[in-house]
């Protein structure tokens, strides 16, 4: 789940500690280990692979604009966590949470548990308590599904609340960094230090709070925890975007059917039937997936080209394909390269015709005919909805969802695999709640998580089937405790 820790993290964390004992504190991050998904850029001895090795070795100009936030508030970028290669967007016979780089990352709540992706590795080391933190990216899902399946809190920022520069993209209309963490309060931690404008990604001049001001305040995510927040708020139940209840998921419907019941208690006014007007044509859509391969192709380009050491030259996606077919360690053509393919095949890129007609359907679908269209219709402050069924319409308008643990799968649960072995189905496998709201509203949804998460505390009553028995001393053994005794002599 972890492809590769810093070399230099004890240093940097001895260097955090010799400022906290000067009095010097950074802020609530300081000196906490946290894990970024592989691929966010670090200028410094770690890869930056997307899960590939096409981009072993490669060296970028400057940290990612997230990365050097977190250290900038005192934490410690302890490594790289796995994810399914090129978020999810190489094969079509792959499975979750693999990557050529990093081999395949399993959930631990069921042995061979399928982590679902792409931010898979960010997803089990948060949960099993790896590091404080970590983040994710996500285009679609991929920060929301690993998070539910791995019973932890995830948030999916507004596209341009967090920069983007020297993260490996899918596509720039979607693609969001956000935090994963197994508390709402500790990813409001880790949202509060790497939201903000940034001069490398012009979707954050987007951001209302920051505009036509040099000196700006982030948003107190971490103030809106607070219990009695869903209190007065009127939440609305998309029914049509939920599915039915089947005997196979009769489990996910009354434990979402429990969590509407703690929202009501908790003061919020659920409003049912808030239904997606669009949500019919939005099933039968192709735009979203003409958005997504007409921005990869330029995108990936634009990552590339930024690069300052390239050591096998891969300047394109056509080099990247090419690369992933003839290079043994890529696993190909057991494992295929259809999606690059297909993506190969357009005719166009995202500054034509077809794409912008596409991307307006996509505003239209997730808009006025979508959740907009809802949270207006009925005066609404949030939809919520079991997060399996959360990511999509709030994906391609580029609008925030958080997910917060709700429950898990009961012991009389079939176990499925998928055609590769991963268990996609079983008992204990854990499953979210979302919240999801209008672009910039992640202060609102944060509340909203927090007080659901404070009354249920389900992450507590879930457990995996692992847990780590390996603590630091016990890899660094004498080193450590010799380090120990010295300080107390000094002492």
């Amino acid at each position: 789940m972890v492809t590769e820790i810093n070399p230099d993290a004890l240093a940097i964390a001895k260097e955090l500690d010799e400022e906290r004992a000067r009095g010097k504190l950074r802020g609530p991050l300081h000196g906490l280990p946290i894990l970024i998904k592989n691929n966010i850029a670090t200028k410094d001895r770690m890869n930056n692979t997307a899960g590939s090795w096409s981009l072993r070795g490669a060296k970028v100009p400057r940290d990612s604009t997230v990365a050097a936030k977190l250290r900038k508030a005192g934490a410690i970028v302890l490594g790289k966590s796995n994810l399914s290669q090129w978020a999810n967007n190489r094969s079509i016979n792959s499975s979750n949470g693999w990557s050529a780089y990093g081999g395949q990352t399993y959930g631990a709540y069921y042995p061979n548990q399928d982590p679902s992706g792409s931010s898979s590795g960010s997803a089990v080391a948060s949960s099993l308590g790896l590091a404080f933190g970590s983040l994710g990216t996500e285009t679609d899902g991929s920060i929301l599904s690993p998070s539910e399946l791995n019973n932890i809190v995830g948030i999916k920022p507004t596209v341009g609340l967090t920069s983007r520069s020297l993260v490996i993209p899918f596509s720039e209309h979607q693609d969001s960094v956000g935090p994963m963490a197994r508390t709402v309060k500790d990813a409001a931690y880790i949202l509060q230090a790497i939201a903000g404008p940034d001069q490398y990604d012009n979707y954050t001049s987007a951001i209302p709070w920051a505009s036509n001001s040099t000196k700006y305040s982030v948003p107190d995510y971490v103030a809106a925890c607070q219990f009695d927040a869903l209190r007065g708020k009127r939440i609305g139940v998309p029914s049509n975007a939920i599915g039915t209840r089947t005997p196979s998921s009769a489990n996910l419907y009354d434990a979402f059917e429990a969590a509407l019941i703690v929202l009501k208690n908790a003061g919020a006014i659920i409003v049912e039937n808030t239904n997606y007007t669009a949500y019919d044509a939005y099933l039968t859509s192709r735009a979203r997936s003409i958005v997504l391969g007409a921005d990869f192709g330029p995108n990936l380009a634009a990552y590339l080209a930024q690069l300052t050491y390239n050591p096998n030259n891969v300047t394109n996606l056509a080099d990247i394909t090419k690369f992933t077919q003839t290079f043994s360690l890529e696993d190909y053509p057991n494992r295929d390269t259809v999606a690059f393919d297909v993506m190969l095949t357009l005719n166009f890129t995202n500054t034509s015709p077809e794409f912008w007609a596409a991307y307006q359907e996509d505003l239209y679908l997730g808009g006025p005919g979508g959740i907009l269209g809802a949270l207006d219709t009925y005066n609404l402050d949030a939809v919520v909805l079991p997060t399996s069924y959360s990511p999509s319409i709030s994906a391609i308008i580029g609008a925030p969802v958080i997910t917060v643990p709700m429950g898990a799968h009961l012991a009389n649960t079939t176990v499925e695999k998928s055609t590769r072995g991963l268990v996609e189905s079983a008992p204990n496998i854990p499953f979210g709640l979302s919240f999801a709201g209008r672009k910039w509203s992640e202060k609102l949804l944060v509340g909203l998580g927090y007080a659901f998460e404070q009354r249920t505390m389900i992450r507590e009553k879930v457990k995996p089937y692992l847990t780590p028995s390996v603590e630091i001393e016990d890899v660094l053994g004498a080193k450590v405790q010799r380090k120990d005794m010295q300080d107390e002599v000094r002492a």
